[in-house]
């Protein structure tokens, strides 16, 4: 175990989970949190409708981390809330989605913890779970899906990222929903090694913008994966859905139109 620096501080860290975009699906808890928060540390894909919740005395920081683009160093990040706490502040990180479901946080409480910080978590709807229930479709089912598992498409530097191959023998096997985060950008791949365990045939669905008024999304095959991600221009933010759950939807689902939003049928 770490040894703990126990540094006397009146302040206190909340990590809030702001959820998946939609204002509507903040819950009352992380809207009461963001209402008393002195600071504000507010995360790219967090919707401007949410942060505007916040007290109009209340400092708010834009720290902002997205795959692909220039983004704010964690350790900045930690540093900043430390601070913030030690001076007496009420501080609020604001995350996207669920604060522990790919979102740094579990690392943030260790960091907050042994500087002596009082911190606490609210979760958030997280947008794996918002971007399958927008198309109506469950993430279990107890003809289809007897478990699900939430997997990032996007190893860190130096890590050789998931076993495709293995997860999806494991997904065919137990007769599990795969719900990958970040994963477009690397869609080749993770087709290719899912395939190695999953019939191309597989139902698989893309949500682009999982909740907003400007959510696409594209039902496909995994054998098709790659060719509907590129045809259809579906980028990041996305969720990809693999499963039986989505079969119902295979069987009617058409291609994307330039004017379409949340139907892809």
């Amino acid at each position: 175990m770490k040894n703990r620096i126990h540094t006397p501080s009146t302040g206190h860290v909340t990590l809030v989970g702001a959820g998946p975009g939609d204002p509507e699906l903040l819950t009352l808890k992380a809207l009461k949190a963001i209402q008393q928060a002195t600071v504000l540390l507010v995360d790219d894909l967090v919707n401007d409708a949410i942060v505007a919740h916040a007290n109009p005395a209340a400092r708010i920081v834009h720290v902002g981390k997205r795959g692909g683009c220039k983004s704010t160093p964690q350790s900045f990040i930690e540093r900043l809330m430390v601070t913030a706490a030690q001076e007496g502040e009420n501080v609020v990180r604001l995350k996207g989605g669920d604060p522990f479901i790919f979102g740094r946080g579990g690392e943030e409480v260790e960091h907050l913890e042994e500087a002596g910080i009082r911190v606490s978590v609210v979760n958030g709807i997280t947008a794996g779970l918002a971007a399958v229930t927008s198309l109506n479709v469950p993430l279990t089912h107890r003809e289809h899906a007897h478990g699900v598992v939430f997997v990032t498409g996007h190893a860190k530097p130096g890590d050789s990222g998931t076993d495709w191959p293995a997860l999806a023998g494991a997904a065919r096997q137990a007769k599990l929903t795969l719900v990958i985060y970040m994963g477009v950008s690397g869609a080749s791949d993770i087709q290719a090694g899912l395939l190695q365990g999953l019939a191309a045939e597989t139902p698989v669905a893309v949500i682009q913008n999982a909740s907003l008024p400007h959510q696409r999304h594209a039902v496909c095959t995994l054998g098709d994966l790659q060719a509907t991600i590129a045809r259809e221009g579906l980028a990041s933010p996305s969720v990809i859905v693999v499963g039986d759950v989505l079969r119902g939807m295979l069987a009617v689902a058409q291609p994307l139109s330039t004017s379409d939003t949340r139907q892809a049928w």
